[in-house]
């Protein structure tokens, strides 16, 4: 009999919520409805020759006439280009002064390899450190979903736990760090082999909000996972689970806007609703039409966030 109260004292231990060790940040610019900007979208750089980036600083204006309340904007240097220097600089100056005039919360997100932290990490404190008029990007997410460049998963874990530790550190408590991480649908149900043994337990100290790609348009009609409000639901609870903290904070982002549907909105929306999510986004802007935002829009109204 001590054994086994031994054992149940240690299971019970282990099913403890880990949320008091995270980082007592507010989601602060997480909440409500976002919207997402690649690096694809609005450098010159990665347009064909003469051809206008489709979104420009003064698309900000559009989207805070449309109802957003923060923008994400990647931010990425070309190969060869100094990790401790911002190649775009200039231009994310402008996204950042238009929109914190028009009143938006402005996030960077970076997708590190994980080759070199070092390298990641310099790269992390050139955008933590960018202004424009005296005030820089509200928080940081990383883009965590790169598993080519380190295929070692013990590897890449230290070194995932070892950047966001380091990147909670520099950001201090005045900016949310959160984490953009394939849905636990996804890594444990569709492809268990995308990337085994996610270090979700370990990351939780440097996170403050998550923020899962819960993309229901890539999943088909027959896996039931088209259904955005089985998709998104599922996916926030396995990764609550994993976290053991029924209450950790979420920002759900959905699938691809131009191939979403009526129907599909409503849902999504209900399960950014049902899930108590902080914020919600579809991804991206230049892809969300204007029928679409009306349906986001009533998110915000009807509680979603």
């Amino acid at each position: 009999m001590r054994r086994v109260a031994v054992l149940l004292v240690a299971l019970a231990a282990s099913l403890v919520p880990v949320a008091t060790a995270r980082a007592a940040t507010s989601p602060g610019p997480y909440r409500g409805l976002g919207s997402w900007v690649d690096v694809f979208d609005y450098t010159a750089r990665t347009q064909p020759v003469g051809v206008t980036p489709p979104v420009t600083p003064a698309s900000v204006d559009d989207m805070a006439a449309l109802g957003v309340r923060t923008l994400y904007i990647q931010v990425v240097n070309p190969p060869g280009v100094r990790p401790d220097t911002l190649f775009d600089a200039k231009l994310l100056r402008e996204f950042l002064s238009r929109g914190h005039a028009a009143g938006l919360g402005v996030v960077a997100w970076y997708l590190p390899s994980f080759v070199d932290v070092r390298a990641d990490y310099a790269m992390v404190k050139a955008i933590a450190s960018l202004q424009a008029n005296g005030k820089g990007f509200d928080a940081v997410a990383l883009d965590i979903e790169d598993t080519d460049s380190v295929p070692d998963v013990v590897v890449r874990n230290d070194r995932v736990v070892e950047l966001a530790k380091r990147t909670k550190e520099l950001l201090g408590s005045a900016r949310p760090l959160a984490a953009i991480v394939y849905p636990a649908v996804q890594t444990e149900v569709i492809n268990p082999f995308l990337w085994p043994d996610f270090p979700y337990r370990r990351l939780s100290p440097s996170i403050d909000v998550w923020m899962p790609m819960a993309y229901f348009t890539f999943r088909d009609v027959a896996s039931g996972y088209r259904d955005p409000l089985r998709y998104t639901e599922e996916s926030v609870a396995r990764l609550r689970a994993r976290l053991g903290d029924k209450h950790a904070p979420v920002h759900v982002i959905g699938g691809i806007a131009d191939v979403a549907t009526p129907e599909d909105y409503v849902a999504f929306l209900r399960a950014a609703r049902e899930t108590k999510a902080v914020g919600y986004s579809m991804y991206d802007f230049r892809t969300t039409s204007s029928a679409a935002w009306s349906y986001l829009r009533q998110g915000e109204a009807s509680g979603a966030s």
